[in-house]
């Protein structure tokens, strides 16, 4: 029997709602141009990169990977002095969501022009932080951390709350797979394994602290987003969820005091509230030519 009218509406309306704040306005008409345009791509629909980064679980998965990007004195001095997260929020969200959508559902010629793209942008990026270090958004070291912030952050959130957690063989591909894009971005050698993947976070411990931009950005994210309040116990829900993934070095840093439990059960929760919403405006969507060989 299929829904009753009344919660397909509501279904609809909430996926419309989520969907247009991640992706933009457009996310339809854009959508069909990423997933829609004819060519070989980099990965299939049963590749373990589509399952993570096609299901709600990505929504706790970013607030994770901003919060633990964060911790990065440098990285978070490039962030807060070019990225305008405070005066564009949305924009910023979308234009990341566009990136990994095309990056990992888009042809290969549109990965890698949008790819060049950034990659320009990254060359124009560069200051002091707080504290006088130099940095710049192409430095090969800042990247590395960036990408294994993200793509642990997905991952963890994945295997947290994800339909079908991947096994141990399906993470280490996932790994792997998000290293075709970010060797072209600059980083220079990418993890190909969750246990990689552990050993380059933890090289990094010495360099990670937090620093008032990060407390700042951490108060934004988790205390005053740029929601109405009416949205904001759902948002929390999420949040709740992405820092429960975390190590306990990374809560510690951040000051969070929501028990891990508590964490994870809300962000189940609204990780699948978020799955229910989505699924009424995605049906059908995510077809693709074969992949390049």
């Amino acid at each position: 029997m299929s829904p009753v009218p009344e919660v397909r509406v509501a279904q609809r309306a909430l996926g419309e709602v989520l969907r247009s704040k991640v992706a933009g306005s457009d996310a339809g008409e854009r959508g069909l141009q990423i997933w829609g345009k004819p060519g070989e791509r980099w990965f299939v629909p049963t590749d373990p990169i589509w399952r993570v980064h096609e299901d709600a679980a990505m929504f706790p998965g970013g607030v994770a990977a901003l919060l633990l990007q964060s911790l990065h004195p440098l990285a978070m001095a490039g962030v807060a002095g070019h990225s305008g997260y405070k005066g564009d929020p949305w924009g910023r969200l979308h234009r990341t969501s566009n990136y990994i959508a095309v990056v990992t559902y888009g042809t290969i010629p549109d990965a890698e022009a949008l790819i060049a793209q950034v990659r320009g942008v990254h060359e124009r990026v560069r200051g002091k932080d707080e504290r006088g270090r130099p940095y710049r958004a192409s430095d090969p070291h800042l990247l590395t951390w960036i990408h294994v912030a993200e793509i642990a952050a997905f991952l963890w959130t994945h295997r947290a709350y994800g339909p079908r957690p991947l096994s141990d063989a399906d993470a280490d591909t996932y790994v792997a797979q998000t290293g075709v894009s970010a060797r072209l971005l600059g980083v220079p050698e990418p993890p190909t394994s969750v246990a990689g993947l552990e050993e380059v976070i933890a090289s990094f411990l010495p360099e990670l602290e937090l620093t008032n931009a990060a407390a700042e950005t951490i108060d934004f994210l988790l205390r005053t987003p740029p929601l109405p309040w009416a949205a904001r116990p759902g948002y929390w829900m999420l949040a709740a969820g992405g820092i429960a993934v975390l190590p306990d070095w990374a809560r510690d840093l951040i000051g969070t005091r929501v028990p891990v439990p508590v964490g994870r059960a809300l962000g189940r929760v609204g990780a699948a509230t978020v799955r229910w919403g989505l699924a009424g405006v995605e049906s059908g969507r995510r077809s693709a030519p074969p992949p390049a060989s």
